[in-house]
Order: structure tokens, then sequence, then C-alpha cells
């Protein structure tokens, strides 16, 4: 008996978001949920138009049309962002990434759609395959390739972090870690790290068992006091006991900040169930951190202003990708993706 199709493709996509929740349970921190995420996604195509039956052509017209209309408008939404953002946070480097990352995917949009009208005005058979195997149409291809490839890879980073704040955490703690976050004139929490303690206060308000609070970070050279001596004032000022607030004040980065934090906790008697709480968009990173410093933790991302996330989330991207594992793979993805549009051109 030969099963339906749509029987089969279901099947199959209901086997990779098995998989890729599998995985997501099992440890939320694994750059490879990520790529399972991206196939899980990609099999729900074959399945929609396996039940669509005689509509599937115009259910794919459809589709093709909705991701191109979000290509399109993607770069105006980035480039809009960064212009914004350089005027509430000023012109360094971490806040143009947006508006850089926008710029980029426009000019390979323009480009784009410039090399293949050329082509699509070409109606001579010889002079048309002589035009897409010449060298400015190829390298314009390829380029063009190459910010297609950045962009999904951009994209199913994205997702994947914002599936991570939307999956429940059910879970009694013993220790909430805070991680710091710069001061506004050298003694006062700023909105960003603010938003950070505001979510420890909800899960330690949470518990009836009184959690252990441990702000982190220390003093910079443009502070007057500590980062976790700002956040302690302010969650005494929220009515938080001092006996349930323990400063970690030495550390100067996310790493220091967990391996102190990670000794004050291994010091102490009784249960270590701990949580982690950062901004949204930085919770993946420091899980990892936690994974290779051998920390078991639930991470739990603070509200972070709609203008500050996207320079803020492609600064994350790139931090997790300069690490040489991802970096490698990053790199491998777009080699297949280059040799894949070489042989388009050529067959």
């Amino acid at each position: 008996m030969i099963l339906p199709v749509y029987l089969l493709t279901g099947g199959f996509t209901a086997f990779c978001w098995a998989v890729f929740l599998f995985s997501f349970m099992k440890d939320r921190s694994r750059y490879r949920n990520c790529l399972l995420l991206f196939f899980a996604f990609c099999s729900v195509v074959p399945f929609i138009l396996s039940v669509a039956g005689d509509h599937a052509s115009s259910v794919f017209l459809v589709l093709v049309e909705f991701v191109l209309i979000s290509l399109l408008v993607t770069p105006f939404c980035l480039i809009i962002n960064g212009i914004f953002m350089i005027k509430r946070e000023g012109r360094q480097i971490p806040h143009l990434l947006s508006l850089a990352l926008g710029l980029v995917i426009f000019v390979g949009e323009v480009a784009t759609i410039v090399n293949f009208g050329r082509a699509e005005l070409v109606y001579d058979p010889a002079e048309y395959r002589a035009m897409i195997h010449s060298l400015p149409f190829i390298l314009i291809t390829l380029f063009s390739a190459s910010i297609i490839y950045i962009s999904m890879s951009v994209l199913i980073f994205t997702l994947y972090i914002e599936l991570m704040q939307k999956i429940p955490w059910r879970r009694r703690f013993d220790y909430i870690i805070i991680l710091g976050a710069g001061l506004i004139d050298g003694d006062k929490v700023s909105g960003l790290l603010r938003d950070r303690i505001d979510k420890a206060i909800e899960v330690y308000n949470k518990h009836d068992n009184r959690p252990k609070l441990i702000p982190s970070g220390g003093q910079g050279d443009d502070e007057t006091i500590s980062e976790a001596e700002a956040m302690r004032r302010y969650l005494a000022d929220k009515g938080i006991p001092e006996e349930d607030i323990i400063k970690e004040d030495k550390s100067t980065t996310t790493y220091e900040n967990l391996t102190n934090s990670k000794a004050i906790i291994d010091a102490r008697e009784g249960d270590k169930r701990i949580a982690l709480v950062s901004s949204n968009y930085h919770v993946y990173r420091a899980l990892r951190i936690c994974r290779r410093l051998g920390i078991k933790c639930t991470g739990i991302g603070g509200h972070t202003a709609f203008y500050y996330w996207p320079s803020a989330l492609i600064r994350e991207y790139i931090a997790v990708h300069s690490e040489k594992k991802h970096a490698f793979l990053l790199a491998l993805g777009w080699v297949a993706a280059m040799l894949f549009t070489l042989w388009l051109i050529k067959r």
C-alpha cells in the first residue's frame, strides 16, 4: 500500500521538528539547534505543497512572493533602525551594525536586479550564454548569493534566539545570577541593566523558597562604584532583603561574571539550581559560556528596547561565529552555496 504524499511529507516534517525539540530541550546552548531549526522550517514547505494538492503551484508562488517581499523590505527596515540607533545611542561601531548590514543587503539586491535584468533583455541564445558565463556576471551572482546566504544565516539565528524566549521555563531556583551592564553617570543602572534586574526580581517573586540573587559585575574605569553594587542598591530599593543578595564585584567580562559566580555558589551548601538572567539577545551566548564552565542553569532573557535589539543581535551573531568551529561551519556552508551557484550558472 502506497501512503499519500501528504502523509509522507507530514511524517518527515514531524520527524524534523521532533529532532529539533529533543536537541533543544536537552541543551539550549548548542549551535546545532540553529541548523536543526532551519531544516525543520524547510521541511514544512513540501508538506504545505502536498496538502495544497491541485493548488500547489499557486501556494508555491505565494510563498516565493512572500520571501521576495521580505527580502526587499528587510534592508530598508535595518537602515531605518540603524539611523534611529545612531540618534539614540551615538556613532560607536556596535551601534552601526544594523545600518551596515542593511546597506550591504541593499547593495546586493540592487546588484542582483540589475545583473539579471540585463540578462533578461538579451534574446539571442548565444549572446545570452556568453553574458551569463562572463566574469562580471559570475562575480556579481556570487556576491548576490553570498548576501542571500549570510541573510539566511542571520535570520535563522534570530529565529532561534526568539524561540528560546518563547518556550517557558518551569523550575524552582536556588540562585539567580544577574549579568551586569554599563552604568550611567558612574553609579546608576542603565535601562538595559534595569530590565535585567527587573526580570530577576520577577523570577525571585515567583518563588517561596527565597532564592539568592547574585548581581555580577565589576567597576569600570568610568564608574564610581561596581555594577554589582549599583544592582544591589536597586534590588534593595525594590524591597529585596539584604540577606538574599550576594554581590560578585570583581568581574569585567561575561566569562568572569560566570566564573566568579560559580565559585560563590560552589562554596555554599544546599541545592544549587541556577537561573541566569541577562538581556534576551545575550542569553544564548551566555549559556554557551556556562556549558564550557560546567554550569548547569536555565537562561532567562530580560526585555530589550526594540530599537536596540537588531544591532545587539547582530553583535551576538558575530561573536558566536568568531569561534573557530562555528566560523568553519559558516565558511563551509558559504563554499557549498558558491559551488551550487556556479553549477547553476554553468549548466
